[in-house]
């Protein structure tokens, strides 16, 4: 058995890392943590709520704050410290998976096939910056040290307490780690010793409560399960559909790692979570790259004895991979968000007022300080102001509440939101960028 890394996986590696540096994007539900963050600094206390929205918040249980304050110190380091951390996160989510495979006894060239069509199935989520990149770079390690213990029984196992008591700090996707820990031990570990496996088992549970939240940890991912985008299926809770594309390369590099995986004959806990995993996907193609990394190091043994890439092409690889990062990290990742400069007179058009902004918008002015009046993270709202600001995204009459309340509006071009708008009378479009339009309400005295 050997976990050493041959030069096909490290250069695939080079070109994951590089790859997810070029394309890279600062996405969706990451820098309302930053906002948060910052708030825990200046106030000395994790605050009550959300302090930047003017809609009620103040019962929701923040288990998340360590996430908070990191994402706030990379903020604090610039976009090239965020696109830092996804790389690292990246680079060793791959490696963990690598190693795990060669150490099933896969070969060299079938665990670097296997990590390329991990990094085409779930490209997305390892380029899109977001707050996952936590948990990009811990179920890996948790898949690993549940392989390790089926192979060989040891004290190790124990590792997954406090790995479970780090991650519930940071993103709420240790519920799936739990989850997979949960049917080893129920599965597997049982069968040899009960008494240990029942031990790990309360161990992992009470792991998840130890954060600031504490006994109101429950009520917290039951607010993330239950949230208004999970219910309708909308954003990144959006299930995985036949009409976009990057689902459906997701569908087939799933297929394909499934198959092999399956080949490899995996034992009864490792079907059940793959199992689990695909019924995730498929209600919230957000999950499919827990599914990818689950079946990697299986499905690289089910592969074979797959030909060896030449010395000479893995240091081609290698080389464009590093290429690949430095540019990256030079140019910094992308934005899917306003400017600078518009979100900095949305903010002075407020006047103090809180602003009424779609979900990435809305994010930016929290971050640089300004108020809004509902956002990211929603489950801290009550279900009736979630359900009004997902009607007002989505273009229906529900939203019409939430839209009286803001004097300034921040939307994205084209979108149902900014239909919804332009077609009031009461508000003027008076700026715009590549990414967002705003709008603010016509005076009384301009009629």
């Amino acid at each position: 058995m050997t976990t050493r890394l041959g030069p096909a996986v490290r250069g695939t590696i080079a070109v994951a890392i590089g790859f997810a540096a070029f394309f890279s994007v600062t996405g969706a539900d990451s820098r309302w943590l930053g906002a948060l963050g910052a708030a825990i600094l200046r106030d000395g206390r994790i605050p009550h709520g959300v302090p930047y929205a003017s809609s009620p918040s103040g019962s929701w249980p923040n288990v998340t704050a360590l996430s908070e304050l990191v994402f706030h110190g990379l903020y604090v380091a610039g976009p090239r410290g965020l696109l830092a951390a996804q790389l690292v996160a990246v680079g060793v989510a791959l490696t963990v998976i690598a190693r795990d495979a060669r150490a099933a006894r896969a070969t060299d060239g079938a665990t670097a096939l296997v990590l390329l069509v991990v990094l085409i199935g779930a490209f997305p989520a390892l380029a899109i910056i977001r707050v996952q990149l936590f948990s990009i770079a811990l179920f890996p390690v948790l898949l690993s040290l549940l392989h390790a213990d089926a192979r060989r029984q040891s004290r190790a196992l124990w590792l997954v307490v406090p790995l479970l008591t780090l991650w519930v700090n940071l993103h709420g996707a240790v519920l799936v780690g739990l989850f997979v820990l949960l049917a080893y031990l129920a599965l597997e570990r049982a069968r040899t010793t009960p008494l240990e496996a029942a031990a790990l088992a309360v161990a992992g549970v009470l792991a998840i409560f130890v954060n600031p939240a504490f006994e109101h940890t429950p009520r917290y991912f039951h607010g993330v399960l239950e949230n208004e985008y999970a219910q309708r299926g909308v954003g990144l809770w959006a299930p995985l559909s036949p009409s976009q594309p990057f689902d459906d390369v997701l569908a087939v590099a799933g297929v394909i790692l499934l198959a092999f995986a399956i080949r490899s004959r995996p034992r009864l806990w490792e079907l059940v979570t793959l199992l689990a995993l695909t019924v995730f996907t498929i209600h919230a193609g957000r999950s499919g790259v827990w599914l990818l990394f689950a079946a990697a190091p299986s499905a690289a043994l089910g592969l074979g004895n797959a030909r060896e890439a030449t010395a000479r092409l893995t240091r081609v690889t290698f080389v464009i991979g590093l290429a690949a990062a430095v540019f990256g990290l030079v140019h910094g990742p992308n934005s899917t968000g306003a400017t600078p400069a518009l979100i900095k007179r949305a903010i002075a058009e407020a006047k103090g007022s809180p602003i009424l902004g779609e979900d990435v918008l809305a994010e930016q002015v929290a971050l640089r300080g300004g108020r809004i009046v509902i956002g990211n993270p929603i489950d801290a709202f009550s279900r009736h102001a979630q359900a009004g600001y997902v009607d007002w995204m989505i273009g229906r009459a529900g939203g019409s509440a939430e839209l009286a309340l803001a004097r300034v509006v921040l939307v994205k071009p084209h979108s149902d939101a900014e239909h919804t708008v332009a077609a009031d009378p009461s508000f003027v479009r008076v700026a715009k960028d590549e990414n967002a339009v705003l709008f603010v309400r016509r005076s009384k005295s301009a009629g």
